[in-house]
């Protein structure tokens, strides 16, 4: 009985024992190699144990310090992409536009027209006939005296011609307005170069006439007749003006002068456009100014030192007066003042295809003796025209 007793006491020493050493067996011993011989290998590493809490590897330790995640390298901001140049335009010449346009020209004036040709078409032309046929010349912003003489003209060429046919009455009205259209002065404009440097046209005028539309528009009629043009960006006081007048060089390839401070001299920018034409041996050198009412003395004198300050770099060969065609006898008294100042040798009427009257053309050059040499007639950006005074008559008498 002792003998059972001593042998389960030692079973159960062995089985404690045993128990012992597996439980306290070190964890990484489970990989460890043995060679050939069987004996254990020692100078392999340990493998790598991955802490649960921490999510970090080591090499038989555990650790419970965390570890942060390596900084998430944030992509770099992209220069934004250059902005799309405008597609380079080639412009119609400028020859024939006005004919092309008398159809635009004729829907606006021929109200004009008709009622003369109504009036005229009379048996009897009697005292109160004539008077309605002046009161409708003066409202064609005509003006008074010039309406006066074009009534007695008219009174006396029916009476020296008696009878009268509804032809008659056209041709003889055609032939009065264009006496009266008509000037000795040249409609022509100096763009060609000369003397080895280009044309320079100063382009004035008041607020709101849209002079730097037409600065774009007669560059583009310029590039159109193959010639060279240099913008210069001399409306320094209006933001957004030197970016216009860059965007309508832009599409026909003419370099636009501009100074990158607000509120730049205006006349020193005109000369750095002068002399850059000069450099490029440009044809043409067209200088937009400010607007300024035609009231402001100072503004005034301030013009009147832009055209002096590019006159130490070379002459001006044209003076351009941009006038509203709707703003009717305001329009002269603007003129006058401009004249005087600058010596304006053309006059651009702009916006004649809206509610303007035909007779505004009689009327300016009459009061500046200066020639209307341009007509705005329409918005888009090839309705610049040469003046052309029998088109413009047909399409007044809706011919």
């Amino acid at each position: 009985m002792i003998a059972y007793i001593i042998i389960i006491v030692v079973v159960a020493v062995l089985l404690v024992g045993v128990g012992s050493t597996m439980f306290l067996r070190p964890r990484g011993m489970h990989g460890v190699r043995r060679s050939r011989n069987g004996q254990l290998d020692m100078t392999g590493s340990m493998p790598a144990v991955k802490d649960a809490d921490s999510d970090t590897e080591s090499g038989g330790s555990v650790t419970a310090t965390a570890t942060a995640p390596p900084p998430q390298r944030t992509a770099e901001p992209s220069a934004p992409p250059a902005p799309a140049r405008p597609t380079l335009e080639k412009p119609p010449p400028s020859a024939g536009r006005m004919v092309r346009l008398r159809a635009r020209l004729a829907r606006s004036q021929s109200g004009f027209g008709t009622a003369l040709l109504g009036l005229l078409s009379r048996e009897r032309l009697d005292d109160d006939t004539w008077d309605e046929i002046e009161e409708v010349l003066i409202t064609a912003d005509v003006g008074v005296t010039p309406a006066r003489q074009m009534v007695a003209d008219l009174r006396t060429k029916v009476k020296v011609e008696g009878t009268r046919t509804p032809d008659d009455v056209r041709e003889m009205l055609r032939a009065e307005l264009l006496s009266e259209v008509e000037t000795s002065a040249s409609r022509a404009l100096r763009t060609q170069r000369h003397e080895g440097r280009p044309a320079v046209i100063l382009v004035v005028g008041v607020n709101g006439t849209g002079k730097t539309t037409t600065v774009g528009k007669l560059a583009r009629s310029l590039v159109g007749d193959g010639q060279t043009v240099v913008l210069g960006a001399a409306d320094t006081f209006r933001a957004a003006a030197a970016d216009q007048l860059q965007t309508w060089g832009e599409r026909v390839g003419a370099e636009t002068i501009r100074s990158d401070k607000e509120q730049a001299d205006p006349a020193s920018v005109a000369f750095d456009a002068v002399s850059a034409g000069i450099e490029q041996e440009a044809d043409v050198v067209l200088i937009d100014t400010a607007g300024r009412l035609h009231t402001k003395n100072d503004l005034m004198d301030e013009l009147g030192k832009v055209k002096r300050v590019v006159e130490k770099r070379t002459a001006v060969d044209e003076v351009l007066l941009v006038l509203d065609a709707t703003t009717g006898q305001n329009g002269l008294r603007q003129a006058r003042v401009f004249a005087e100042v600058v010596d304006v040798s053309g006059i651009v009427l702009t916006k004649l295809d809206g509610t303007a009257k035909g007779g505004i053309v009689i009327a300016v050059q009459r009061e500046l003796g200066v020639p209307v040499k341009l007509v705005g007639l329409g918005e888009g950006p090839d309705d610049l025209a040469p003046f052309d005074p029998a088109a413009f008559v047909d399409a007044i008498l809706g011919g």
